[in-house]
């Protein structure tokens, strides 16, 4: 994750400007301006991190805001080199300390620990359903339904949870869905537009929900299935069905995606089938955010 790029740091000043984090009145109000303190920010349950990136860039972003004297701007974040976005911790563990002006650290501390949560949930959710699918062919993919304008970060927690990344935006890849599909004159229409106007090296996915429209699919070019909302033994008929279809055509491969209906409960059964991606909306759209604390102490005169 690029903390520093233009839109991830719009997004993490932001979150601090709507806040008001450079006018917390509480703290102006009670806090000695020149106390230096260290915060700890720990995970209170086992979880999978992601976001650690974002504290350092927090505290610089809150800087260039607040224009306090250079004494009260000077930190330092430290990392335990075994804990970085990715890594399972245990309950109990301090993911990172942070020395700095006792006044910036709880100006800070909500908007810190709100990404934090948020993205750990996601990432750590994401591994529960990488875990249940282990040693099967299919990879766990996420979706568009993200928080808007939280979308890279989101995607970002998903790969932390060892998931794979669905297209980014519209822009990023041709979906032939139902609606596409009936609005545009039916499939055979729809298809054969894509395929004949798609940039190169786009490839065409289309979402099927029946053996009908599979064969429809398979018949007019379909590059990429998406077998929607169908029960593992329909989804493993169609995969072994475009197996069928793809024989002895050795240069070529029309990979398979699951979706609609998918829990932890059901995963591993739809991995079974053969089938190449579960796309999964819940990574993003249900993970519930993660228990993590900043405990933040004086330090020593």
């Amino acid at each position: 994750m690029d903390w520093k790029s233009s839109r991830i740091e719009a997004l993490l000043e932001q979150a601090l400007v709507e806040d008001m984090a450079a006018r917390d009145t509480t703290t102006n109000l009670t806090i000695d301006p020149e106390l230096r303190a260290t915060a700890s920010v720990i995970a209170r349950q086992e979880l999978v991190v992601a976001g650690l990136g974002s504290i350092p860039r927090f505290l610089e972003i809150f800087t260039r805001l607040d224009k306090r004297p250079p004494a009260q701007t000077r930190f330092e974040v430290v990392f335990n080199p075994e804990i970085f976005d990715g890594v399972r911790v245990h309950e109990g563990q301090v993911m990172a300390l942070i020395r700095h002006n006792a006044r910036v650290l709880l100006s800070c501390e909500r908007v810190i620990l709100n990404l934090m949560q948020h993205m750990s949930g996601i990432a750590t959710l994401t591994r529960q359903f990488v875990d249940a699918i282990h040693g099967t062919h299919a990879h766990v993919l996420d979706t568009r339904k993200t928080v808007p304008g939280l979308r890279a970060l989101e995607k970002y927690a998903v790969l932390c949870g060892g998931g794979t990344n669905h297209r980014l935006d519209l822009a990023s890849g041709i979906l032939i869905k139902n609606n596409h599909i009936s609005l545009g004159g039916g499939l055979p229409t729809v298809l054969t537009r894509a395929l004949e106007s798609r940039k190169l090296g786009q490839r065409v996915q289309v979402e099927v929900r029946s053996r009908e429209e599979l064969e429809e699919a398979l018949q007019y070019g379909a590059e990429a299935i998406l077998l929607d909302n169908m029960t593992p033994a329909e989804v493993k008929y169609c995969v072994d069905r475009i197996k069928q279809f793809m024989a002895g055509q050795t240069e070529k491969w029309i990979p398979t995606e699951a979706s609609g209906g998918i829990v932890l409960g059901n995963i591993r059964s739809y991995a079974e089938t053969g089938v190449d991606f579960i796309s999964v909306g819940a990574l993003t759209h249900s993970a519930k955010a993660a228990d993590i604390s900043m405990s933040i102490a004086a330090e020593a005169a």
